[in-house]
């Protein structure tokens, strides 16, 4: 408990936040920063990442940005699209498929590495707010009639073939400009 007193009046400072005996356990929330709205002081970015602690935007005791400071909103965001086979989500671990989504993601980042719009998506500047969209499939011949149909249209992808099963598993695009991809995607269900 000494512990987490230290770290609570090391974040909010002896005369913002209240604390009382351990009996009460009351803090006032109000004084910590929400971690989504928490900026990146060395960079000027918003960190959105539940990995990172609060503390470590804050350390050096100043004061968090405002709302203002932020930077303008981007109409046309990077987007990485992920479709992974419903039959699978439904039969194999949800490890295996969750990983079988990160073979063909990395895959597709990294196969167009220099591209612009990757590099743009994986910059310092935007790697804490990346974009994916997560959509599923019926099964096999919808996840190969999906690449052929971003085939013919130009859109740069990977499926993910799992050996030494040869089996179609995912499917990942490289990021692109969401008006540029998302009408190959307008009639896929979110992946639940």
């Amino acid at each position: 408990m000494a512990c987490t007193v230290s770290l609570f009046r090391s974040l909010v400072g002896p005369s913002t936040g209240s604390y009382h005996a351990p009996s009460s356990r009351r803090i006032r929330a109000a004084q910590l920063p929400a971690a989504s709205s928490v900026w990146n002081r060395a960079s000027g970015l918003r960190s959105n990442s539940m990995s990172q602690p609060a503390a470590a935007f804050v350390a050096d005791g100043d004061s968090i940005s405002s709302q203002n400071d932020r930077p303008p909103e981007n109409t046309d965001v990077l987007v990485q699209y992920v479709v992974l086979r419903r039959d699978l989500i439904d039969t194999w671990p949800l490890g295996s498929v969750v990983t079988q989504g990160c073979h063909a993601s990395v895959s597709a980042i990294w196969s167009n590495k220099d591209d612009p719009h990757t590099v743009d998506y994986c910059s310092p500047e935007n790697i804490d707010s990346m974009h994916k969209v997560t959509l599923e499939v019926k099964g096999e011949p919808q996840i190969l009639n999906l690449s052929e149909k971003l085939k013919s249209g130009g859109i740069i992808h990977k499926v993910w073939i799992e050996q030494p099963e040869n089996i179609p598993t995912c499917l990942a695009t490289k990021p692109y400009p969401r008006s540029v991809v998302s009408s190959y995607f307008k009639k896929l269900k979110l992946c639940k």
